[in-house]
Parts: C-alpha cells; sequence; structure tokens
C-alpha cells in the first residue's frame, strides 16, 4: 500500500483503492479458467461449470461441450460410441412416451448435488413442472426420480462405482445401469434403500424391460437401436 502526504498512514482513497484490488483480486480468482489448467483456489466447484465457456482456453472447439464435475475434478467425456448415442435417445423417448404427465424424460442433463458434485447422467426422469424451463442447465435431486447410465469403455469405474453412490447419498430413489452385453443392452436395476442411503439391485433385464417404478414402463430392448455396438 502506498500513501498520499507522510508515511504515518493510508489515506481514505488509499484505503478504498486496496480494497478494490482486493475485490478485484478475488473476482479473478474464482473466473474458473484465469489459471487454466489448474484448479481455481478451493477447486473446482458446480457453479464453475456455467461459466465455463464452450471452446477451450486456447480456442479448442466444444472442449467444455461435455464436462461433469467429480469430487471437484473435472471429468472430460470421449467421444460417443453410436451404440451409446442411438440408446440413450431411443431410450429416453420411450420413457417420455410413456410417463405420466408429472415425469418428463431428458437427456445429458446435470445434476447439482452439492458443491462439489456435478455429474451428467446419459438419462434422466424429472418433475415435468421444471422440464420446460429452457434456462435451466441442472436440476437438483429432489427434482430426480431415476438416474439412467448406459456404461462406455472408458466410463466403468465411474458408472459402476463412483456415480451410484454419488446418487445414492443425494437421495435418488432409482438408479439403471446399462451394459453393452454383445451389441445387446442390458438394464441392471437399483432402488434406493433409505436407511443406509445404498443401491439395492432388483433386477436384471435382457430382451424386455418391464417394471412398475417409478412409473409402469415396458420396453423392448432389443428394438432399441443397438447397432454400431462395436463402432
Amino acid at each position: 500500500m502506498t500513501t498520499q502526504g507522510n508515511e504515518e498512514g493510508a489515506t481514505v482513497n488509499d484505503v478504498t483503492s486496496a480494497m478494490s484490488e482486493r475485490v478485484t483480486s478475488r473476482r479473478h480468482a474464482r473466473n474458473p479458467l484465469a489459471n487454466w489448467p489448474y484448479p481455481p483456489p478451493g477447486g473446482w466447484t458446480a457453479d464453475d461449470l456455467d461459466s465455463l465457456p464452450l471452446d477451450g482456453p486456447n480456442g479448442e472447439l466444444d472442449f467444455f461441450k461435455h464436462v461433469e464435475l467429480l469430487d471437484g475434478a473435472l471429468i472430460f467425456m470421449s467421444p460417443q460410441r453410436r451404440f451409446h448415442e442411438r440408446l440413450i435417445r431411443e431410450l429416453t423417448n420411450y420413457l417420455d412416451a410413456q410417463a405420466p404427465e408429472e415425469f418428463a424424460a431428458v437427456s445429458q442433463m446435470d445434476i447439482k448435488i452439492d458443491e462439489f458434485q456435478r455429474p451428467c447422467p446419459d438419462i434422466l426422469i424429472i418433475d415435468s413442472e421444471v422440464a420446460d424451463d429452457n434456462d435451466r442447465t441442472s436440476y437438483t435431486p429432489v427434482e430426480v426420480h431415476l438416474v439412467v447410465e448406459v456404461v462406455s469403455p472408458e466410463s466403468k469405474f465411474r458408472d459402476r462405482q463412483v456415480k451410484p453412490a454419488r446418487y445414492a447419498s443425494a437421495g435418488i430413489t432409482h438408479f439403471w445401469r446399462i451394459e453393452d452385453e454383445g451389441g445387446k443392452p442390458v438394464v441392471y436395476v437399483y432402488q434406493l434403500d433409505p436407511t443406509s442411503q445404498t443401491y439395492v439391485p432388483s433386477g436384471i433385464h435382457r430382451g424386455e424391460l418391464s417394471l412398475d417404478v417409478p412409473f409402469p414402463v415396458k420396453v423392448d430392448l432389443n428394438d432399441l437401436p443397438s447397432r454400431g455396438a462395436a463402432g
């Protein structure tokens, strides 16, 4: 701090200037890309994802298009295989068509679980009253009733271990994990045990998926587009 006048004390202008510098410094520190590729002070947060541009800090196209936050770490998702893309699109349509009016199916939208957890599931069943809010970039756990993850080769550990634990601890009642079994989808169904806050397996479905929760749904799994499973 510099002074105006003698050296024994700072003027009001000095104090105001110093405060302004500190505020500017804090704002700069919260800029998620200020010190890329290092995380901001305190780590990445769920709110930081709303501040990320679509392209990367060096102009890389769509660099931040598919990114999620787990335990304060940014997870960049690999390009989807055709099996993965077709399955998400068609199953979302099936679920949305069969959902009662209070529910809606959406794909690849974030769940803001807490300050350091913001995963992006493949499919969600949410409250229909929030589905038409086009300004939303994420949903809260209380607005989500089912999470579906389609496992990819590079996401096996996250989809089988890490993310289900985060969804369960957030109180999301239903979780499905879909695996590629020789080009055919296999659905592993789980339901939350509210006492332990963990998921309990309730069935494995091949060929046909028929369930009563979170609402009555029937899907011919073999009818879902699964071509390109090896691509």
